[in-house]
């Protein structure tokens, strides 16, 4: 547990016992800081955290203060079944497709969705400059725009990295057609057809398509539901099989919301370099946080160039744009041919009007109002989770992205769950397609980044009653 957990933890107890009451001021930063010797930063990321959950709320110029006392949420799962450590050939996309295909419609209630509500993003305001940057766009942006990409994408992409204490090139970056071709070019990069790859257990359903589409075998090792990939599971794996890459999440994973440390996030790089294996890093959901900073990348503790860090602007300001890139270490230029030989480009409009409008700011006010509301809409679904699933129900409490993994009692079959409520016009995304073996089979993945209101409540509350009478049969 961090500091600021354990602060919060704090707090949460003399809330919870009465110590602390609905009012009550608590200390200043300043005063925090001093009494329990820890930085600043530390007691924001507590406070934030305090304020998803429900239990305080910030007063312009007055400091944070008590809303009541702490809501009933479902515990967290503990651990997770233990993947058998084997390098298993992939035959997953038709059972992800039966699933998906039957997630779609625009009339169910989309908690299986792997997209947040496009209403959290500034279209309009990505509309209009997106009609102003290509009255001006240069003709000859068709052919300056090749692979690599947009330079003044690219140098925006770059600042970012600076901001977050990583220095990254401009010319080590690849714009690609969404993070999905990003991950995919990497894994390109190096590997052949019959090579082994690690990935977390359970794990994004699209790693695993991937690596079944060129021809690649899954090795799927441990994942804590809350602190990311078991380190002592993944060195035994690259021993004992020899990998030739790793594709992990390090912050806010899917479908499990983890946020792996900074010190595991140093050991993984260390441990990885020590076995010369290239970390596919797919880093997607890091500026979804609910604390005080962006979680650092596994990248920014790279000295040898293995990292190959990926990330896109679809889940955090333009989906729809397929806007993503690739920052490949030492593995740059392989990626970039094969950009040249796969897709070739990428729209140079849709770069034109993200880098016109990263240049203009704006961009973290909006993400700022994007965390608010996710942060909140956690809060409302967890509740929710909690008054109407079965006892024995377990769920992560991710601190960002949109997704909590549940686990119901033994003996409820989530992809069940699943058909019956697809009859009630309810999508979730049941265990079974995030994993390449028979495992999962009573946990699915709950999407919690649409604005919460009366239909998502009852649908909540529909799948609870689903759920109960699944156990009880």
């Amino acid at each position: 547990m961090t500091r600021y957990e354990m602060l919060a933890d704090d707090i949460a107890r003399s809330i919870d016992t009465g110590v602390l009451r609905p009012g009550d001021r608590l200390p200043s930063v300043r005063q925090a800081s001093a009494s329990r010797e820890i930085s600043p930063s530390t007691v924001f990321q507590a406070y934030y955290l305090l304020e998803a959950r429900g239990l305080i709320r910030a007063r312009d110029r007055s400091g944070y203060y008590v809303t009541g006392t702490a809501p009933r949420l479902p515990p967290e799962p503990e651990n997770l079944p233990q993947p058998t450590a084997t390098a298993a050939a992939l035959e997953i996309s038709e059972r992800v497709f039966d699933v998906l295909e039957s997630t779609l419609r625009r009339d169910l209630v989309p908690l299986g969705s792997a997209f947040p509500s496009p209403l959290l993003f500034p279209l309009p305001r990505l509309a209009q400059v997106m009609a102003s940057s290509v009255q001006k766009l240069d003709p000859w942006s068709s052919v300056d725009d090749l692979s690599p990409g947009n330079a003044r994408l690219r140098r925006q992409i770059a600042l970012r990295y600076l901001i977050d204490g990583l220095h990254v090139h401009t010319d080590d970056i690849v714009i690609t057609n969404g993070a999905l071709e990003a991950l995919n070019l990497c894994l390109m990069a190096v590997t052949r057809p019959g090579d082994a790859v690690v990935v977390e257990s359970p794990t994004f359903y699209t790693a695993l398509q991937s690596l079944e589409r060129i021809g690649l075998h899954a090795i799927e090792v441990q994942t804590h539901p809350r602190e990311g990939i078991d380190l002592a599971a993944l060195e035994s794996a690259l021993t004992r099989h020899r990998p030739k890459a790793c594709w992990l999440m390090t912050n806010f994973q899917n479908p499990l919301g983890s946020l792996m440390p900074d010190h595991k996030k140093r050991d993984l790089v260390e441990l990885l370099a020590r076995h010369d294996v290239p970390l596919i890093e797919d880093d997607v959901y890091g500026e979804l946080y609910f604390g005080s900073k962006r979680p650092t990348p596994a990248k920014a503790f790279d000295r040898h160039g293995l990292v190959m860090h990926c990330s896109s602007f679809s889940k955090c300001l333009a989906p729809g744009y397929r806007i993503g890139w690739a920052a490949p270490g030492r593995f740059a230029r392989t990626v970039a041919r094969h950009k040249l030989t796969t897709t070739l480009t990428t729209s140079a409009p849709a770069q034109a009007a993200l880098a016109a409008y990263l240049e203009k700011g704006g961009y973290d006010r909006h993400l700022r109002h994007l965390r608010q509301a996710l942060s909140a809409q956690q809060r409302d679904v967890m509740q929710a989770v909690a008054r109407h699933f079965p006892p024995g129900t377990c769920a992560t409490r991710p601190d960002g992205g949109y997704f909590l993994w549940i686990e119901l009692p033994d003996g409820i079959d989530a992809l069940d769950l699943h058909q019956r409520a697809l009859s009630h016009g309810i999508s979730i995304a049941p265990g079974r397609i995030f994993t390449s073996h028979p495992r999962f089979a009573n946990c699915f993945r709950l999407n919690y980044g649409h604005p919460w209101d009366a239909d998502i409540e009852q649908a909540i509350a529909t799948l609870g009653k689903l759920a109960t009478v699944g156990n009880r049969a």
